[in-house]
């Protein structure tokens, strides 16, 4: 097992556990996301956590499979899908990347709240371009801790995490900007058709195939 599926395997319970910090922004991404899915959609959702997110989206779709680097975290995942009987639903332990080669047939790809957390983005939209049909959705919701929007508040988070490494209370953090981030997805063959600033310097971005 990676350090990386550790640290998220040690943070699994605490973060089933803990509460939405911004509801109304949570929901605007939801509701935003799910204005995309149609219901024969075959969806797939790369670091799905504990499955929250799918398992409200669910509904919405034919099919959809979470994947997670954690297996305690597709643990809770499954736990959950079986106490609330959601049928259309699975979860697997895999990196991104793992999950891209093992998906079948997809018509939309979720990154939400991961794509900070990987150390070769530019790889994995190559390989999400390739799953999708033309028109199929990447949609992805991505902490930007080099955007200068934001302001002096991004210096702050970014000085912190090296020390919180250190002693393991943080995983790698790789620092985007907004129009960075789009030109990667872009340069991939996509097209962005939707983006949106929320309030914890995160970039929601639409992107579809070409």
């Amino acid at each position: 097992m990676t350090d990386t599926a550790r640290f998220w395997d040690r943070s699994a319970k605490k973060y089933a556990s803990a509460p939405i910090k911004d509801i109304p922004a949570y929901e605007y991404t939801l509701d935003r996301t799910r204005s995309y899915l149609m219901p024969t959609d075959r969806v797939l959702e790369l670091g799905c956590g504990t499955g929250s997110t799918g398992l409200l989206l669910a509904g919405a779709v034919a099919q959809y499979h979470g994947t997670d680097i954690s297996p305690e975290m597709i643990r809770i995942a499954r736990d959950k899908a079986a106490a609330e009987a959601v049928d259309n639903i699975t979860f697997t332990a895999a990196t991104a990347q793992e999950g891209m080669v093992a998906a079948g047939p997809v018509d939309v790809v979720l990154a939400l709240n991961l794509l900070h957390l990987l150390r070769d983005v530019e790889d994995l939209f190559n390989r999400i371009h390739a799953a999708l049909p033309p028109g199929g959705h990447f949609i992805s919701k991505t902490v930007c801790l080099a955007e200068p929007s934001i302001g002096v508040r991004r210096f702050a988070f970014r000085a912190m995490i090296p020390l919180m490494r250190l002693v393991r209370l943080a995983p790698f953090v790789r620092s985007f900007r907004f129009d960075g981030l789009e030109n990667s997805i872009e340069a991939a063959g996509f097209e962005v058709i939707e983006t949106s600033t929320g309030p914890a310097m995160s970039r929601y971005i639409v992107a579809r195939k070409r």
